[in-house]
Formats: structure tokens, sequence, C-alpha cells
């Protein structure tokens, strides 16, 4: 009877977003890709440290005790763990992931990059190491590595909006899910992708103390919601979202400020917020009673135009990126 249950309300939120998105394909449901860094038995074999064993602090302090010649050496032999080593230096990441990515991301700083399933990336636009502020673009489903289009031009149009000394973090370094199914309605995926967030926030920290401000759009907000309680963020801004699996914003128990947006024309706006037996993301950050701040976005189109350069919404972005608000 649980599963006959579970089925039906998935069923009626497929149903009702395919409605509003002109027939999404049914989702497809894979299971996260999760571990260690692609390369890591190789790392091990040559006598080097376990990466799932060591914090971000601990991984400065490694590569800060190396000479410069070796740690070329280590980018050269193992790109794969260089490149997704939260801590690691940001030159040395970059470098590792133009070996491993290749001409994907020609020109453009890759702070992370796994080819495994789907594939993740991370994409930085800015001086992050130098940045006064930081912002951090959290996407939602259908995004890996082979389809980066949409977050590119979120994070662009944000870095341009927020000014020169905001540096602006594409982060699509978890499993998102595919099309509307299961996957969407449900936690799984967002709770892996909780835990690699909440290990790149640590990471980051370890190259550049300020907190940063998270942008979570659509099912990215679920994985912020789920994430909050462990990072330190000046700012969760909730775009689209589906729900936060929270009641309310004592729910997520952060300390950072929370905002969403929701404009008129988004099918999102269609999909029930509900929670039951696992499926579904809860209230609508949106409504009063979640207690959040509210960015205007009532001049956005549909699910994707709230970073569109003009909107309401992407100046108030910009404003929360720089710090403006209080």
């Amino acid at each position: 009877m649980r599963r006959f249950t579970r089925t039906l309300v998935a069923a009626a939120l497929a149903a009702t977003v395919a409605a509003g998105t002109a027939g999404w394909a049914s989702g497809t449901s894979r299971p996260p890709v999760t571990g260690a860094p692609a390369g890591t038995g190789a790392w091990l074999a040559a006598g080097l440290p376990d990466p799932a064993g060591m914090t971000p602090r601990q991984v400065v302090a490694f590569f800060a005790g190396l000479t410069p010649e070796r740690q070329r050496e280590l980018v050269r032999a193992h790109p794969g763990v260089v490149g997704n080593l939260d801590g690691a230096p940001l030159a040395l990441r970059y470098a590792a992931n133009a070996r491993t990515a290749g001409a994907r991301y020609a020109g453009q700083q890759v702070l992370a990059y796994d080819p495994r399933g789907r594939g993740r990336a991370v994409l930085v636009y800015g001086d992050l190491a130098r940045a006064a502020h930081v912002a951090v673009v959290v996407p939602g489903s259908d995004t890996d590595a082979g389809h980066l289009d949409g977050l590119v031009r979120k994070a662009t149009a944000l870095r341009e909006a927020a000014g020169g000394r905001t540096a602006v973090v594409a982060w699509a370094d978890y499993t998102t899910p595919e099309g509307v199914g299961l996957d969407a309605a449900t936690g799984e995926l967002a709770e892996a992708g909780a835990a690699r967030l909440t290990g790149f926030l640590a990471g980051l920290a370890a190259v550049n103390p300020a907190e940063p401000a998270l942008f979570c759009h659509s099912y990215g907000s679920v994985v912020c919601g789920l994430a909050a309680p462990a990072v330190r963020a000046t700012d969760l801004v909730a775009v689209a979202s589906p729900g936060m699996r929270a009641e309310n914003v004592a729910a997520l128990r952060t300390g950072a400020r929370v905002w969403a947006a929701k404009d008129p024309t988004d099918w999102i706006d269609r999909v029930p917020n509900v929670s039951f037996a696992g499926l579904g993301h809860g209230t609508d950050p949106t409504d009063p009673v979640f207690g959040a701040r509210i960015v205007p976005a009532g001049d956005a189109e549909g699910h994707d135009g709230y970073f569109a350069p003009g909107t309401s919404s992407l100046r108030a972005f910009a404003a929360i990126a720089r710090g403006d608000v209080r």
C-alpha cells in the first residue's frame, strides 16, 4: 500500500509539472556518483595521502609542504585527483582540469571536472582567490558536464551585474535529476548533492575567507535546503523552488539570510508543495508562512528567466552577491 501511495504521489507531481512544461519527458532514475575523485587508486598506489581522509585545511597544508616542481608533477601524474581536491591551490586545480577536460571548456577556469556518469563540472568567473565577494550558483535538473549552457548564462549574467569585486562559481558538481520523474520528486539526489556542496564550500573557505551567497535554482534549492545547517553563507536564495525540505526558515537552521523568488509565469508554481512518504519538497519558500525575504521577480519570464539582464530579480541578486542588502 505504501509503495502504491508513493507511486500515485509521484505520478501526480510528474503530471502536474509536465502539463506546465510543454511536454517534458518523464525522468530517468540514476544513482548519484559519489566517493573519491577519479584516479584515486593510482594516487594511493603512489603513496600519497587518502583524499577521502583529508579535510580542506589538511589539503592546504599538504600542498604547502611541497615544492613547486613537486606540485606540478602531481598535476601531470594525477590530474583527476588534484583537480577535484577541495583545498588544493586554485592554480593547480585549474591546470589539472585543463588536462582532463581538454578542449571542452577551452579558456575557462575549471575548478572541478569529473567525466564519470553524466559528468560534473565547476566553472569560475572572476578572481576567486582575491574576490571580496563570492556567489555560488547551484543548478537544478538536467544539468551536467555536457549541458552547462543554462547555468553558464546565469553565472555570467550575475557576474556582470554584480561587478568586478565579485567572483561567481557555476557549481554543477552533483548528479541532478533528468527530466521529471521520481528523482525530481524525491530527495535522494539532493542529499548526495548537499554533502558535495558542503565539502566544496569548506574547501572554498580554505582559499578565500569571504562567506559566499548561494543562488539555488529549482531542484538546486532542495540541495541548498538540505545543506543549509552545515554551511556558512551570507545569503541563501531559493529561485523557482519546488520546496527546500523545510517547513520554514527556522527549520533550515542557518544563520544566512534566506530569500525566495518566483515569477507568475513559472510552471513551478503548479507543482504541489507537498511532502508525503518521502515525495515532494514541502512548503513553497515564497509562501509568507515560510518566512523568507521576497525577491521581486514580476518581470522575469518562465522557469529560467530570473537571471535575464534587465530584470528586477537579477538586480536584486547582484545586490545580494555584493553584500549591499542588510
